[in-house]
């Protein structure tokens, strides 16, 4: 949803915005494309992908200023540069096409590969050592409450059995062998993306970093900036839509969404991947 990013999120020309994900660096891209007078402050936390990123929009490194950090420590980031305020904020959650697509990564349950999804991968404990070390009743609350997975006992039950697992193939089997036959057949989504899923979350601690990150960006932006959230399952948009709710009872925010704004239907004709996306918009009063 690129064009409705930027529209939302730019109401100064010459104002300094914050890319909390930067990734690939697309939404950064159409910003200092179509403002060339426009600064933007890159943050990511997966150094593989911020290189790549970096050298796609070299040629505006005049302009764009990238860290390797999380989204968590914006407010350490802006003080080293002396930014007091800036004129907006973009976090769009989740794991990148770069990331899915790159085996190696371990996030793809289409890809086989190393049982990793960190998405730092120079800090923390991977996937591997979450499902092969922790206890049977851990796994299936891990499963059921950042999965919303409602076959998570079955599921645990089966990766313990299975243990050790190595591969990406291998939780993908231990989860269709804790699925009854006649509901995989009869799911739309493949049978591995809720425990994908929760075990991404929980090793990259997600939800916790997005309400601290939320939290964090009422403090460095300025009057009438824009926060804008993209967020690509349930529990994130919950956060997202209860803390906007909030803050906009408090007089902190005003609501621009009352409800998300969703791709178009030509936009996920063209990008699949941008199916379950949910854009939510306020202002900072």
């Amino acid at each position: 949803m690129p064009s409705e990013v930027i529209s939302n999120l730019v109401k100064n020309p010459q104002g300094i915005y914050l890319d909390a994900t930067f990734g690939e660096g697309g939404h950064s891209l159409q910003i200092l494309e179509n403002f060339p007078q426009a600064t933007v402050i890159g943050i990511d936390k997966d150094l593989q992908i911020l290189k790549w990123g970096e050298d796609r929009l070299k040629v505006y490194a005049d302009r764009l200023k990238l860290f390797r950090a999380n989204y968590t420590d914006m407010d350490i980031i802006l003080k080293g540069l002396g930014v007091d305020k800036v004129d907006g904020i973009l976090f769009d959650l989740g794991v990148s096409s770069y990331q899915l697509d790159y085996e190696e990564r371990g996030f793809s349950f289409q890809k086989e590969g190393p049982l990793d999804m960190r998405m730092d991968i120079h800090s923390g404990k991977s996937a591997k050592e979450i499902v092969n070390k922790i206890e049977e009743k851990k796994l299936e609350e891990i499963i059921r409450q950042y999965g919303e997975e409602k076959f998570a006992r079955s599921i645990a039950k089966r990766i313990c059995a299975n243990r050790p697992l190595k591969t990406t193939e291998d939780l993908v089997q231990a989860v269709k062998e804790g699925i009854p036959v006649k509901v995989r057949s009869k799911m739309r989504k493949h049978f591995a993306t809720r425990t994908f899923q929760a075990i991404r979350i929980y090793v990259n601690r997600e939800l916790d970093e997005l309400e601290d990150g939320l939290n964090k960006s009422l403090n460095i932006l300025s009057h009438n900036g824009r926060i804008i959230v993209l967020s690509f399952h349930s529990l994130e948009d919950r956060i997202v839509k209860v803390f906007f709710r909030e803050k906009g009872k408090e007089g902190v925010l005003q609501v621009i969404t009352k409800k998300p704004l969703t791709p178009s239907p030509e936009e996920v004709k063209f990008n699949r991947r941008s199916r379950s996306t949910k854009m939510r918009v306020a202002e900072f009063i």
